[in-house]
């Protein structure tokens, strides 16, 4: 199907991209009629028999027109008239002609495989790119030389039929179609006003109307929908709070329409359904496919997946130029230049050119994580009273088949609760409100693993709502639920979400103790820290890094091995900053010092970490030291002193670090001279020590505040 920006581009007169991007063949190297008369016939065999469901009318007046020119441009190959012998304006035509060929494939194709429900939509707008296409072949037709062009009788009167037709033609709006579009608006203005429509009449929408009659397809227009509040325009009508509103509509007859038991039989044998299989892989099609140099990343090199612009006008991967910033430089790779701002902005017309590209050589795109965190934003944004109203409807149906319905619906419900519960705190609230948590609770037990899955999801993303925290932290065995599924959960996917589940709990401070005294919680974070995915590893530190922030936790930390987890994951790049956090909060206390000292490899990761880490990690690395050989003593703090390197490194953090590492590092050189033969040992310190102490002249006392870690949640 033709992308958004091709089509978006379809009143302009000529463009570039379509030349460039969906020319088979070079026509100067062919012979330009049989070109023509290929694409002709490629079109009418295409779409000829090809029933439209809207745009039926100018669908079938823009292919009889291609039949026409298929019958002169045939006319012409078999007649032996080459490109060469005809006159230089009908050369002219004919590669004028080859453009509005091809956009009438994609017009067509767009009309044949769009969702019904965003051809209702743009209703006006399709019909008038349907027209703008009609002027330009009447202005072709005027153009061409029909007098100077050998053509039999029959050709000659079939062309100038329709000449005198295309300058005839006027814009064709199917007011039967129209009728429809006005009638899904008017459900939403129900919605709006605080009704529900009725049941009967979104029925006979849907179902007689339209032809969604089941879920599967109902879904597809959903998915149809959301995709394009994701790639979403400015200028584009509707604007994105009408899609959420009519996104929440449909959503909701969804399941007034159709039910619950959609996919029973995948969701009783634990299984969700998968993405299809892409033919090859990404890394096997750059290997054989010459990317253009335009669509790959000046950094990686690599083709890019979510291009963006940086101030100084040049375009990075994002993935390249977030890392390039976050690694402290504040130039342009490419030309050298100060950033002004380290604001990205996506080009959205290079990536619509590359997916082209891929498309056009199975190359497999899979789309940036950036945008489903745009069209998430966007989604809660904009929240209308319709969609509210909608969703709120929706989610009474949805808790109400969690309380009666069958496996297989509860299933179905859950995922679905999961779905709403990403994106509005309004979502979030009602659907706590009206009763859902002591039903997900009962379906984290489940033997079902779809079920147990969607169940713990749903409640992670509930929980992001504060008022819905305490709700899940009282409602009675909900917390020992959700530690079970992160101790014995039937998917990796799930056992991760439980243990992002207690990170967003734990950001009540009341509530960090409760769950670090639950049974086999943090054994079960430390055992995930150690074994589990990069995602559930970052998961599982995040939530520890949490309960650290609490004094009464240490012991509990210590017994339960989380002190060797965070130790071991100094090493691991995605989480040695949280790690090196926590550890520098455990170390405050006497007990937790003691405990990391035992460590072997403790002191030799933290210096690592000032070696290699982040600005943030070393923050976090000499923060830990620094509180090291203040609690644990002279042990501690022989340990620290006596690690390879440190005088070179801390001497560099004196001078190149953040000013919450220069301030811990000037800290620790302090420690350093109190100690016994420190000035011969660390003589290498001088310079860097006085310019230090000359702008730290108290103590460094405060801690909490200065240990740098990113909290976010994500929701799935």
């Amino acid at each position: 199907m033709a992308s958004g920006a091709i089509f978006s581009s379809l009143r302009r007169r000529r463009s570039p991209t379509l030349d460039a991007f969906l020319a088979p063949v070079d026509l100067s190297d062919v012979a330009l009629v049989q070109t023509l008369v290929s694409v002709a016939c490629e079109i009418v065999s295409c779409f000829s028999k090809r029933c439209f469901f809207f745009q039926r009318k100018n669908s079938r007046s823009l292919i009889r027109r291609v039949e026409v020119f298929q019958l002169l441009l045939e006319y012409l190959r078999d007649s032996d008239s080459s490109s060469s012998c005809l006159p230089p304006t009908a050369v002219l035509c004919l590669k004028e002609l080859y453009l509005l060929l091809y956009r009438s494939k994609i017009l067509l194709d767009y009309c044949a495989q769009s969702s019904k429900l965003w051809l209702l939509l743009q209703n006006h707008s399709i019909s008038g790119h349907f027209h703008d296409l009609n002027q330009e072949i009447s202005t072709l037709l005027d153009v061409f030389p029909v007098k100077d062009v050998l053509l039999s009788k029959d050709v000659r009167e079939q062309v100038e039929l329709l000449q005198k037709q295309s300058r005839r033609a006027k814009l064709f709006i199917d007011r039967k179609d129209d009728a429809l579009r006005v009638r899904f608006f008017s459900f939403l203005d129900e919605f709006e006003n605080g009704r529900i429509p009725d049941s009967a009449e979104l029925r006979s929408f849907y179902v007689e109307k339209l032809q969604i009659v089941d879920a599967d397809s109902c879904r597809t227009e959903i998915e149809a929908l959301e995709e394009q509040i994701v790639n979403h325009e400015g200028d584009i009508e509707p604007t994105i709070s009408v899609l959420n509103g009519l996104v929440a509509m449909t959503r909701y007859c969804r399941f007034l329409l159709f039910g619950f038991e959609e996919d029973e039989l995948g969701v009783e044998n634990g299984s969700q359904k998968k993405p299809k299989t892409r033919l090859i892989t990404r890394e096997i099609a750059e290997t054989f496919f010459t990317i253009p140099k335009d669509f790959s990343c000046p950094i990686s090199l690599d083709l890019m997946r979510d291009p963006v612009i940086i101030s100084t006008g040049q375009t990075y991967d994002r993935s390249s130029i977030s890392r390039w910033m976050e690694e402290g430089h504040t130039t342009c790779p490419k030309t050298g230049q100060m950033l002004v701002h380290t604001r990205l902005v996506p080009n959205r017309a290079l990536r619509n050119l590359i997916g082209q590209w891929c498309t056009a050589h199975g190359v497999p795109l899979e789309p940036p994580e950036v945008m489903d965190a745009m069209g998430e934003a966007f989604a809660s944004a904009c929240p209308t009273k319709a969609a509210l109203e909608a969703n709120r409807a929706t989610a009474k149906l949805l808790i109400e088949q969690l309380a009666g319905g069958s496996q297989a619906g509860k299933t179905v419900a859950a995922r679905e609760i999961r779905l709403l519960a990403k994106t509005g705190k309004e979502n979030r609230a009602f659907i706590a409100e009206a009763g859902a948590i002591p039903y997900l609770r009962n379906l984290l037990s489940s033997p079902n693993a779809v079920a147990q899955e969607n169940s713990v999801t749903a409640l992670l993303n509930l929980s992001i709502f504060d008022k819905n925290k305490s709700r899940i932290m009282e409602e009675d065995g909900c917390l020992g639920s959700i530690v079970d599924v992160l101790r014995f959960g039937h998917t990796t996917e799930a056992r991760e979400n439980a243990a992002a589940t207690l990170f967003s709990l734990s950001a009540v401070h009341d509530y960090k103790k409760i769950i670090a005294d639950e049974m086999g919680a943090i054994e079960a974070l430390a055992g995930l820290l150690q074994e589990g995915t990069p995602r559930g590893k970052k998961d599982a530190v995040t939530a520890l890094f949490n309960l650290s922030t609490h004094t009464e936790n240490c012991v509990r930390m210590i017994e339960a091995g989380a002190v060797t987890a965070l130790v071991g994951a100094l090493g691991n790049e995605g989480v040695a900053e949280e790690a090196a956090g926590a550890l520098a909060l455990i170390v405050r206390q006497p007990i937790g010092a003691k405990a990391v000292v035992n460590e072997e490899a403790a002191v030799a990761g933290l210096i690592g970490m000032m070696r290699c880490g982040t600005p943030r990690g070393k923050e976090n690395a000499v923060a830990a030291l620094l509180e090291l050989c203040r609690s644990g003593g002279s042990a501690a703090t022989e340990r620290v002193v006596k690690a390879p390197a440190l005088a070179g490194l801390l001497q560099t953090l004196l001078f190149t670090g953040t000013k919450r590492a220069r301030r811990k590092a000037a800290s620790l050189a302090r420690v350093f001279q109190r100690c016994e033969n420190a000035s011969l040992h660390y003589g290498g310190l001088g310079v860097g020590y006085a310019f230090a102490s000359n702008s730290t002249t108290t103590r460094d006392t405060s801690f909490a505040g200065d240990v740098s870690v990113p909290m976010s949640i994500s929701v799935l």
